[in-house]
């Protein structure tokens, strides 16, 4: 359902692979996350597919482990992943003139508890951390590159 996702774009001067490389890594993860939520990898793959398991270290106000799998994968197009609650974090890549056009969603659609969600105004505030992680994408791109 439309209205239970939330989504930022941005086009990033780079291309999708790129891009791809730092989204299907979690070692990436920690490196792009603009919300301060990840901390570290403890268990999975150097690169994800579909199918993958990994486990991160995350810190909201208190430290805690969050195990995701991923659930959509197009090489160089498209990544997604779950965790127990089902909602999905998902990036999409369209290569255009001057980069690519990444999109973040946060799609509570495939949620357990969408209207939980809804109460405790997560669909609100998530714009603004995935706006900051694709500047941080951005960035880490800029700067491997120089």
């Amino acid at each position: 359902m439309a209205d239970q996702q939330v989504s930022v774009s941005r086009v990033i001067p780079h291309p999708p692979e790129a891009i791809f490389d730092l989204l299907s890594s979690p070692a990436g993860h920690v490196r792009i996350d603009g919300s301060g939520t990840v901390k570290g990898i403890v268990k999975g793959p150097g690169r994800l597919e579909l199918g993958s398991r990994f486990k991160m270290k995350m810190r909201l106000g208190v430290p805690y482990l969050m195990t995701s799998v991923v659930k959509e994968f197009e090489t160089d197009r498209l990544i997604a992943w779950a965790h127990f609650g089902k909602h999905r974090w998902r990036f999409e890549l369209q290569p255009v003139d001057g980069g690519t056009e990444v999109t973040e969603t946060f799609d509570y659609s495939t949620a357990l508890w969408p209207r939980a969600i809804e109460m405790g105004g997560y669909h609100k505030r998530h714009p603004a951390s995935m706006e900051a992680t694709l500047v941080r994408i951005e960035e880490l791109l800029d700067s491997d590159a120089g």
